[in-house]
């Protein structure tokens, strides 16, 4: 039996909004990477790189948020729940870059503390080494001092043979090459431990100061989950109350369409159909922020989900996602291609084929086919 669904599908009971699972903004790569000695002074790798929005367009990450009262008729309620959405979608994925970063300098800390302690201790121990080596190196240039105002002909003539000559100035030019090397030994163990520890200092430095930064941030982020949090607990609710009729012109908005998921798959690639055929399997599924399934789904998080069922791990967030992979254009596209949407790429969605794509929208909104061209495009990764 060819299976089909319907677009003007209802979900039945829509998730309730999780708190955006605070995800992240990643990667100031402040990367100091060095390998001494076997002990590795090296920031994590930088996560999901952050896509900054266009010259000319708001960050709607940071952009205030609209706490006046709800408007009273639909349409009007229905335009602020899609700009709240949208400011929930893209703090959220701010936030979780930078929950990331800040795991990042927690990792690079910890790598500095123990690099720290190591070259502390190839520090003092070079020292030693040096203090140890103080008497023979003094006793070397006494030994040449001596017979530093001793010519070659000066040396023959005082030797009991020519043999004795000979052997007198070898003596002399193995104390020097044997005093040379050894200062050189010294300066170069001494050089490389007050080098490596220094490197360790700064990498801590740089650790703490990333600490205290994106902590910073994370605070500044958090209180604007919670104010959005606030606006989306009221909006939610006002469109819970919604006249059937009214829920579904939001359901709606972006003309879904009735597609035979049998075909779509059959004219996709094996390994496109497979990461289509799972985002494809969650038609219907509700809309959550901040979830990335099996039950529920924000946009990011359900090509996130499509794809971690084929093995295969992409960034989290939407610009990420963007981002991370390899760019297409519109022109472009083939099945399982990552689509963004919006200044910033503030939403994302998987390409099917048939210029149409598989996304999930918005709360009240189940996942839902529509058409590629619905939304404003803004770029897209195939991976």
């Amino acid at each position: 039996m060819t299976k089909r669904y319907t677009a003007r599908h209802r979900a039945t009971a829509p998730a309730a909004h999780s708190r955006p699972a605070l995800r992240t903004v990643a990667g100031l790569g402040l990367s100091i990477g060095t390998v001494v000695a076997g002990v590795s002074v090296a920031q994590a790798d930088p996560a999901e790189p952050a896509v900054p929005a266009p010259a000319g367009t708001a960050d709607l990450s940071s952009t205030p948020v609209d706490t006046s009262p709800l408007p009273s008729d639909a349409d009007g309620l229905l335009d602020r729940l899609n700009e709240i959405s949208r400011q929930a979608e893209a703090t959220s994925d701010r936030v979780e870059e930078n929950r990331t970063a800040l795991d990042s300098a927690r990792t690079l800390l910890d790598r500095s503390n123990v690099a720290l302690d190591y070259y502390t201790r190839e520090s003092d121990e070079a020292v030693a080494r040096a203090e140890a080596a103080r008497g023979p190196v003094t006793e070397l240039s006494q030994s040449l001092y001596r017979g530093a105002t001793v010519d070659p002909v000066t040396a023959a003539i005082g030797s009991a043979s020519p043999q004795d000559a000979i052997d007198r100035s070898a003596y002399g030019s193995a104390l020097n090459a044997t005093r040379t090397a050894t200062v050189e030994n010294l300066q170069t163990s001494l050089s490389d431990a007050a080098a490596s520890k220094s490197l360790a200092l700064r990498s801590k430095a740089t650790a703490d100061f990333q600490l205290t930064e994106f902590g910073q941030r994370q605070a500044d982020l958090d209180a604007r989950t919670a104010e959005l949090d606030a606006m989306k607990d009221q909006i939610s609710e006002a469109v819970d109350a919604m006249p059937q009729d009214q829920k579904q012109r939001w359901i709606d908005r972006n003309g879904p369409i009735d597609v035979d998921v049998e075909e779509f798959l059959n004219e996709a690639s094996a390994l496109a159909g497979g990461v289509v055929g799972a985002a494809m399997s969650k038609l219907g599924s509700p809309y959550s922020w901040g979830a990335t399934g099996p039950d529920a789904f924000d946009c990011s998080g359900l090509m996130f989900w499509a794809y971690q069922q084929m093995g295969k791990s992409i960034p989290r967030t939407s610009s990420a996602q963007i981002a991370g992979g390899t760019p297409v254009s519109r022109e472009q596209l083939q099945p399982g291609d990552i689509v963004g949407y919006y200044s910033g790429v503030s939403h994302v969605g998987m390409y099917i084929g048939d210029g149409k794509i598989v996304h999930a929208s918005d709360y009240g909104i189940p996942v839902q086919v529509v058409s590629v061209d619905s939304m404003p495009f803004a770029g897209a990764s195939r991976y």
